[in-house]
């Protein structure tokens, strides 16, 4: 899909390193001819931000703390100082304290349970309220990124997978709200991924191995799959398509139960 993308710009939002969902996403759309701007929360991730952003040709990086309104103000207000008009933004945000990403869901703190909501689902509809006037004028699309512990139980996923399951529900909601306008709202529900955030669930290697094993296409989805998926989703060839969940997980949310071999 070389220049499906080009002379579109768009935030992307969620980079923590190379193996970020989010940087796979932002080097497709690149490839396929968009402009960006990165958002990052501080100055240790913006350090790491900083040359994968130069790599792609942007200068334009944001800092942003996405549970804070006013931060949010000032994002958009100096995005919409480079660019009147924006075309996508790419929400890769999610957060819950990772000692409770491990043994039971009973055991969920109030105070976590907010903050991995805030975080991870409603700041979400902050993004799309802010990016919103910005793409009044041509239409646009706005993507975040889910997983299937929203709608199955996956073992020590807990609190996160309330959180996107909030997530998805917003998707389809955003998607009506803002249809009218041409604005598209989709989410991409990859399987495990070895990521920064991934890596803090329990038994995440043991997960990530039974996906591997026993998904129809025998792997775990790669950044290039999912980037290739968002520039679909944010490019003419998704004009029709919003609300959606698309699965990049290689099937695995297909099964029943697993392969024979590994009964």
């Amino acid at each position: 899909m070389s220049d499906a993308m080009k002379g579109k710009r768009g935030l992307i939002m969620g980079v923590a390193n190379d193996r970020s969902i989010a940087w796979g996403v932002a080097k497709a759309m690149h490839e396929a001819g968009a402009e960006l701007a990165f958002s990052y929360q501080g100055e240790a991730f913006g350090k790491r931000v900083e040359p994968l952003a130069a790599s792609l040709g942007s200068d334009l990086l944001l800092d942003v703390d996405v549970c804070d309104d006013a931060s949010l103000d000032a994002c958009f207000e100096a995005l919409a100082a480079r660019w009147p008009t924006i075309d996508f933004v790419v929400h890769a945000i999610a957060y819950s304290d990772k000692s409770e990403l491990t043994g039971r869901f009973l055991n969920t703190s109030r105070a976590n349970f907010k903050n991995s909501m805030d975080i991870s689902a409603y700041s979400f509809i902050e993004v799309a309220r802010r990016a919103h006037p910005m793409m009044m004028e041509n239409g646009g699309t706005l993507l975040t990124m889910t997983y299937q512990g929203s709608n199955r139980v996956v073992p020590n996923y807990n609190v996160m997978g309330v959180a996107k399951a909030a997530l998805e529900a917003t998707t389809r909601y955003l998607a009506n709200d803002l249809g009218p306008d041409g604005i598209r709202v989709n989410a991409i529900s990859p399987g495990p991924m070895k990521t920064l955030a991934g890596a803090v669930i329990g038994g995440a290697r043991k997960t990530y191995k039974h996906t591997d094993q026993n998904a129809p296409l025998r792997s775990n989805a790669t950044l290039d799959a999912i980037g290739g998926t968002a520039v679909y989703l944010a490019s003419d060839a998704g004009a029709c398509t919003t609300g959606e969940i698309i699965r990049v997980d290689g099937g695995y949310h297909v099964l029943g139960m697993p392969q024979p071999e590994f009964l």
